[in-house]
C-alpha cells in the first residue's frame, strides 16, 4: 500500500463511505484526535463510535481536492449530499505521520 499522506487520506474516505471499519481502523494512530465544530479533540474510540457510522446520512460523497500542505498535513476538500437532498462542502486538515492518521480538524462549509 502507498502510505503517502494523500493516499492514506483517500483510503480513509473510501473506508468511511463503504463503512469498512476493519479496513479503516489500522489507518488511525492509537493517539488519534478528531476536532470539528461538534467535537473537541475526541479520541479514536469516540470517533469510531460517534462519527464513523454516519455515512448512512449520505447519498454521495466526492473528494474534490486532496492537497498536501507539507510533509504531514493534507487538506481534503469534499462535497456530499445528504439523504434530504441538501449538498454541503467541508475541508479537513489531516495530519498523517508514519503512515497513520494522527489528527483530523474539520471545517464545516455551507450548503452548495
Amino acid at each position: 500500500m502507498d502510505d503517502t499522506p494523500a493516499h492514506v487520506v483517500e483510503a480513509a474516505f473510501r473506508h468511511y463511505r463503504s463503512q469498512d471499519r476493519e479496513a479503516a481502523l489500522p489507518l488511525y494512530a492509537d493517539d488519534f484526535t478528531f476536532t470539528s465544530p461538534q467535537d473537541d479533540h475526541i479520541d479514536k474510540a469516540a470517533f469510531f463510535e460517534r462519527c464513523f457510522p454516519t455515512a448512512d446520512r449520505l447519498t454521495e460523497q466526492r473528494l474534490l481536492h486532496v492537497t498536501p500542505a507539507d510533509q504531514e498535513v493534507v487538506f481534503a476538500h469534499y462535497e456530499y449530499e445528504l439523504t434530504t437532498g441538501e449538498r454541503h462542502r467541508n475541508v479537513e486538515a489531516i495530519t498523517v505521520r508514519d503512515g497513520l492518521i494522527r489528527e483530523v480538524q474539520v471545517f464545516f462549509g455551507g450548503k452548495v
